[in-house]
């Protein structure tokens, strides 16, 4: 089972993000660099490390970066702070000049999170301003909401179509959810789920199942989208839940998407 990468978190607490409990207690992990880079070094297969830069000073930030200039292809996205409300030591704005600065040969990627684009309609722009602070892919927040990403990816096209430019690859990420539990935990990490597919998932005699089948479904509607309108458009599956049977669904999930994906390129 080929892959083309590997994306490895950075996962912070962000209880000052919201105001409701963590559904699953937050457990302190490894710097991601180090599981990557040094537990996961046998693995043959680029690595996309993300870094929650808020928890930095500038020195510490630099040093990290030129860390990761010195490996083979590098390659991270960068995170702000969750929450307006948390401290910060530097701001996103500074680490992208930082990473210009100090990192010249690390690919750069960002996040963006079809939610706000449904709350404020501008994540479209906040995507255009990280291209020219140097990113050059986007990661999403695991959808399940199709109709914010789909606006999101039109309004994208349209602002890449006035520039002039083109479009930066946006990796789609797809999640299985198995249980009334990852749901609220994934509701708390702000994924949406519209009402209707929320109902299919909680009175679901087998969610996950029904998970998969979803997933698969949005996957298909939100590709061929992207594609009519020129976007390059990749997948990340993970999994939220350390539960057996829901690591083992996000590896059926990434084989269901990636038939997929092959028998589109079949296609064309």
């Amino acid at each position: 089972m080929r892959i083309d990468g590997l994306v490895v978190y950075d996962i912070q607490d962000e209880a000052a993000r919201i105001s409701e409990p963590r559904p699953f207690p937050f457990m302190p992990t490894l710097d991601p660099a180090t599981y990557a880079h040094e537990h996961l070094e046998r693995l043959a297969a680029p690595k996309i490390v993300y870094r929650c830069v808020n928890r930095d000073t500038p020195e510490t930030f630099v040093q990290w970066l030129k860390d990761q200039d010195a490996r083979e292809s590098p390659l991270a996205v960068l995170v702000g702070a969750p929450s307006q409300r948390a401290e910060a030591s530097i701001s996103l704005a500074d680490a992208y000049a930082l990473a210009r600065q100090h990192a010249p040969r690390l690919l750069l990627g960002g996040i963006s999170i079809a939610e706000r684009h449904g709350k404020s309609g501008d994540e479209h722009e906040r995507i255009l301003a990280k291209t020219e602070r140097g990113c050059r892919f986007f990661i999403t927040q695991a959808v399940y909401d199709v109709t914010s990403t789909k606006s999101m990816l039109s309004d994208y096209a349209l602002a890449v179509r006035e520039k002039g430019g083109a479009a930066m690859p946006i990796i789609l990420t797809f999640s299985p959810c198995g249980s009334a539990k990852t749901l609220s935990f994934m509701k708390w990490l702000g994924i949406a789920f519209p009402r209707w597919l929320e109902n299919e998932l909680r009175f679901a005699e087998n969610p996950l199942a029904v998970s998969l089948d979803l997933c698969e479904r949005i996957f298909v509607e939100i590709w061929d989208y992207a594609h009519e309108r020129g976007i390059p458009v990749g997948v990340n599956v993970e999994s939220v839940s350390i539960r057996k049977s829901e690591i083992e669904a996000s590896v059926e999930l990434f084989k269901r998407l990636r038939r997929r994906m092959g028998a589109s390129a079949d296609e064309t």
